[in-house]
């Protein structure tokens, strides 16, 4: 058994969005997602099969969510969480450019 830490081998100058597997089986799988200013593509829409709990460990971040012809923002701060049900339409509009967001992902 081992040891980790959530927040070790944190790539902070990488253009890219970093997803990592912390744990994955057939019936959860648990994600560290971090963020350096990447937000949803224009006009994309996440729309999973799975539910999806998230807690922001780090940074802030601005989630929407499309319900019919509306569009919900919610504001996320470090150590916010939401539980996101499957097919509920959401995007990442915000992420802090100048610190990194750090999310843990827990699909179920």
């Amino acid at each position: 058994m081992e040891k980790h830490s959530i927040l070790n081998d944190i790539d902070l100058n990488s253009k890219e969005e970093i997803f990592s597997d912390l744990l994955k089986n057939k019936n959860v799988r648990i994600e560290r997602i971090v963020s350096t200013g990447q937000t949803s593509p224009k006009d994309f829409w996440y729309d999973q099969d799975e539910n999806e709990f998230v807690l922001l460990l780090e940074g802030e971040a601005i989630l929407e969510f499309k319900e019919e012809d509306k569009v919900k923002e919610v504001k996320l701060n470090k150590n916010d969480y939401i539980d996101i049900k499957a097919h509920v339409k959401h995007r990442v509009k915000y992420t802090d450019t100048n610190n990194p967001t750090i999310w843990l992902a827990v699909f179920y």
